[in-house]
């Protein structure tokens, strides 16, 4: 059974830091393809920063890049988003995901750690 848990969440101020973690275990977490989707209140689901299976290759949404980095260590089973330089726009429920070949949908997803900026 696919499992996703996501942790390190919190409130942070403005132009603040924080790393989300995202534990995987049920399926060979080296051989899927990962992201991190948030879900801002009242709005629907913004994917954030994607990486591939190997970790070669990385994408984001252009309102963080710069500022969040997507990793992973397949030797730990474990995602990463260092999140640098957060906006109150940024406050968020953060949800990292997966899926079992790039022709399916996204279907596996965490319970989703909040995020909120503020002073």
């Amino acid at each position: 059974e696919v499992q996703l848990v996501e942790s390190g969440g919190g409130l942070v101020q403005p132009g603040g830091s924080l790393r989300l973690s995202c534990a995987a275990s049920g399926f060979t977490f080296s051989s899927y393809d990962m992201r991190w989707v948030r879900q801002a209140p009242g709005k629907g689901l913004e994917w954030v920063s994607a990486i591939t299976s190997g970790g070669g290759s990385t994408r984001d949404v252009d309102s963080v890049k710069g500022r969040f980095t997507i990793s992973r260590d397949n030797a730990k089973n474990t995602l990463y988003l260092q999140m640098n330089n957060l906006k109150p726009e940024d406050t968020a429920v953060y949800y990292c995901a997966t899926r079992d070949s790039p022709y399916d949908e996204w279907a596996y997803w965490g319970q989703g750690t909040q995020v909120t900026v503020s002073s």
